[in-house]
This record gives structure tokens, C-alpha cells and sequence, in this order.
């Protein structure tokens, strides 16, 4: 149901106002997973070899490293998608719900198994290493919401992405920010001749009725010049 709202919501948008807001839908998804990223996503109370006990902050640097770059290749691909064409826009549609696949992925992993994910950040305090050696000196771990915001995120990103898929035909082509150039001969005033730039939309220069009257006395073909 929410799949379809969304899809009929798209197709009442102008083509470009639906681009504008796709683009800045992945933005907003890819900033809030890299937001999530930097926050603390679990608390870890470790045992310590000298029987103390200690509890470690993990944050979504150590719990989920690749998510900062899956986050990153979320703006690169907004960026591609207000100059790509429709078949690539297409391209990048699948590749923004790969994206989002992989961040969900990223975050829930954490979630499924705190203590695997503290595992660097547990060795890194108490030198133990091992996975079965950090579950037993992990005592207990509390997770925090910003994993759930990152899954949140991710399925943002691979919503647009599916929108981009569907609606990537409305959307308008790529504007032409150069014109095509062409050279043609003038005359300067002291009877050289230079070569002046002339964009495709320039009209031809008008004819001189008398100089046309001069060639066809002279044999000439006017309009062959």
C-alpha cells in the first residue's frame, strides 16, 4: 500500500519537481545514515582481565565501518542523477536500492549481534581477541535507536530508488550547457580574413542582391558561396 501511494504520489508530480524531490530524498537518506553513523549505536559492559568491569561506547564508526561509504556513494549518485540520461538514470535507479540493501544490511547486523559488532572496539580495551573469547567477556549490551535510524534510512534509499526506476522516462533530459560552435569567414577592414565563432543558432548573414548581380556577370555561381 505505501509502495503504491508513493508511486501515484510521482506520477501527480511535474517531471521536474519529481526529480527535484527524488534527488533531494536521496540526500536527506544518505545524510541521515551518515548521521547515524557518528552516533553511539551500542553500550558494552565488558569484563576486565583484573576482574573489573568497564563500559565501552560503541559508535557506528566501529559497529557498521562500511556504512560511511555506502552513505558517501549516496550523494555521489544524486550528483550523477541530475545529468544522466534515462537509460542511466535507470543504472543508478538499481544502484540507489543496492544501496539502501546494503546500509539496512550494515545496521542490522549490528543490531542482530551487539557483541560481534563491539569486537574491535573490545579488543582494542582488554586485548582479547577471538569471537568466542569476546562473547564470553562481554557481560551485557544495550543498543541504541540510531541503528534503527540507519535501517530507517536505508529503506528510504531503497524506496527512491525504486522510484527512480518507475518514473525515470518523465523526467527531463539533460540540458545542453554548450552550443555547437562553427567558423565562418569575415572580412576585416583592411581586406583580411578572420575566422568568427557562430553558434548553430545564429542566422545565416543576408544576401547582397548586388554583389549576386557582380558574380553572375562575372560567370560565378552566387550561390555556391
Amino acid at each position: 500500500m505505501t509502495h503504491d501511494t508513493e508511486t501515484n504520489t510521482a506520477k501527480r508530480m511535474s517531471p521536474h519537481r519529481l526529480k527535484l524531490v527524488v534527488i533531494l530524498t536521496i540526500l536527506g537518506a544518505s545524510a541521515l545514515a551518515l548521521l547515524a553513523w557518528t552516533q553511539v549505536w551500542i553500550h558494552a559492559e565488558v569484563g576486565l582481565p583484573d576482574a573489573g568491569t568497564q563500559v565501552l561506547q560503541i559508535d557506528g564508526a566501529i559497529a557498521a565501518p562500511a556504512l560511511t561509504a555506502l552513505a558517501l556513494s549516496g550523494f555521489a549518485l544524486a550528483g550523477a542523477l541530475t545529468i544522466a540520461g534515462r537509460l542511466i538514470r535507470v543504472v543508478l535507479g538499481a544502484l540507489e536500492v543496492l544501496l539502501g540493501v546494503s546500509v539496512f544490511l550494515a545496521a542490522f547486523l549490528a543490531v542482530d549481534d551487539p557483541s560481534q559488532a563491539s569486537a574491535a572496539a573490545v579488543t582494542a580495551a582488554t586485548g582479547i581477541a577471538g569471537h568466542e573469547s569476546i562473547q564470553l567477556s562481554v557481560l551485557g549490551t544495550i543498543v541504541t535507536p540510531w541503528p534503527f535510524v540507519a535501517m530507517a534510512a536505508a529503506v528510504l534509499m531503497a524506496a527512491t530508488g525504486v522510484i527512480v526506476i518507475l518514473t525515470s522516462a518523465r523526467w527531463p533530459g539533460p540540458t545542453r550547457k554548450y552550443q555547437a560552435v562553427r567558423f565562418e569567414p569575415v572580412a576585416s577592414a583592411d581586406g583580411s580574413v578572420l575566422a568568427a565563432p557562430l553558434t548553430g543558432d545564429v542566422p545565416p548573414a543576408p544576401t547582397d542582391s548586388v554583389g549576386d548581380w557582380d558574380d553572375l556577370s562575372r560567370g560565378e555561381d552566387p550561390t555556391a558561396r
